[in-house]
């Protein structure tokens, strides 16, 4: 991926703030810039979840967006981006995107990735899934969004919650050729 565009970066009202967190600190200190919009419940859930302040988190992005500011720069397909990741991406999120519902400036920015054909992550968030959770993802999938839903991983012997979350945020990465040593690969050590 080339370092001249920027990545957007939503992070949404679902459990797992830490992986939007951990991918802008990553991307941050490889260099990569980055747009982040987090949503009102996304702020709850980093306050909830995380030992991290707000401020904290919106400083680790090159530009920030409101969630309600639809006048955004990743509002336009004219403006020229890497793609995006939705980290967590929560159901509701997950569905407006499907749907083209563009309420907000993270469905809507992932909506400009989409019709851009740019590459778009989206790191959903729940358990058990429903049926319509399931089909709104197969709906993406099929158009070539990528669906990563932070699974933990065993074969690397995580010693801690850090080392699950560097795993995820390591195989994010990975969808934009973004070379990172979060993990150990298959076959080195194994």
């Amino acid at each position: 991926m080339s370092s001249k565009y920027t990545l957007t970066v939503g992070i949404t009202g679902s459990t797992g703030a830490v992986y939007g967190i951990r991918i802008l600190e990553e991307l941050r200190c490889l260099g990569h810039d980055t747009h982040l919009i987090v949503t009102q419940w996304g702020e709850k859930c980093i306050l909830m979840e995380t030992e991290y302040s707000l401020d904290y988190v919106y400083g680790l992005a090159g530009k920030t967006s409101k969630d309600t500011n639809m006048a955004a720069s990743v509002a336009s397909g004219t403006h020229k981006t890497g793609g995006m990741i939705v980290a967590p991406c929560s159901m509701k999120t997950l569905s407006a995107i499907s749907n083209g519902y563009d309420d907000t400036l993270v469905a809507r920015a992932a909506g400009v990735t989409i019709k851009e054909s740019r590459k778009l992550v989206l790191m959903v968030r729940e358990t058990p899934l429903s049926a319509i959770h399931l089909e709104n993802m197969l709906k993406l999938a099929r158009l070539g969004i990528v669906i990563l839903p932070p699974v933990t991983e065993f074969y690397t012997r995580p010693q801690s919650i850090a080392d699950m979350v560097n795993h995820a945020v390591g195989k994010c990465l990975d969808q934009f050729d973004i070379d990172h040593s979060l993990y150990k690969r298959w076959g080195e050590g194994h």
